[in-house]
């Protein structure tokens, strides 16, 4: 089933209204027809409004509600990825994932050993193609929220921006690779409404001076097994074990 963010303006009892992009979407891409049930949430709500479609205006499409759900799908921390500056479209596909994962924000960073400079004249347009990929992501996962991408931050920048965050993970490929009975201890310390701040390295990994920084910052080193994942791979690893520790 189809799932659509409308703002709270656009619910009126029993009527729902459809409106932008959603609804060339539905009415010409989709071809949704008279009758068909769909999903519709309001952003940072725990309600899910199972709608049918009622008819189309030339602007809107109208809804008649059937019922409400009421759950949580949302993890009870927030988690903020910040992730080195990938190589070619890998960023695209870390926020999707991320984003079905759970993930509260997305924050890119510049770092020594990034191979791709952003070109701060493409950054508006970099940012709304992110965003665009996080609210789609956020939909097909049937999310509550659709996490924001924040625009690219420098190493230090970005550990100062996680200065109040209770938890603060660091996997390092040079980590002591006995380190895992202390990673399991730190991930199995998370309490429920924390902070988590997960920072990941570019292709090249983390500068040794970035390293320091980051001690120095309060995040904790922890290793992700005895093999080297990719940059794309690990942020979803630790992800990954946060969404099964959490929930």
């Amino acid at each position: 089933m189809y799932q659509f963010f409308v703002d709270p303006g656009n619910i009126s009892g029993h009527d729902i209204y459809i409106e932008g992009q959603d609804f060339n979407h539905i009415r010409n891409v989709l071809r949704m027809r008279i009758g068909e049930e769909v999903a519709v949430v309001t952003e940072g709500q725990d309600k899910e409004y199972r709608c049918e479609i009622a008819g189309f205006g030339e602007e809107r499409v109208h809804l008649k509600l059937r019922f409400i759900k009421e759950d949580n799908v949302e993890l009870p921390c927030r988690i903020y990825l910040l992730q080195g500056l990938p190589k070619s479209d890998k960023m695209e596909l870390i926020i999707q994932k991320a984003v079905e994962l759970g993930v509260f924000e997305v924050i890119p960073v510049s770092m020594k050993r990034s191979v791709v400079k952003y070109d701060k004249k493409k950054e508006a347009a970099k940012l709304q193609r992110f965003g665009s990929i996080a609210q789609a992501a956020a939909k097909q996962s049937k999310r509550r929220f659709i996490p924001q991408v924040k625009p690219v931050m420098g190493f230090a920048e970005a550990v100062e921006y996680c200065r109040d965050m209770e938890v603060k993970l660091l996997p390092y490929e040079l980590c002591d690779m006995n380190a895992m009975d202390k990673t399991r201890e730190v991930l199995s310390g998370i309490k429920s409404g924390e902070n988590i701040a997960v920072f990941i390295g570019p292709e090249g990994g983390f500068d040794e001076s970035e390293y320091e920084i980051a001690l120095s910052g309060g995040f904790t080193p922890i290793t992700l097994g005895h093999r080297i994942l990719r940059t794309e791979t690990a942020g979803m690893t630790v992800l990954s074990w946060l969404v099964y520790t959490l929930e």
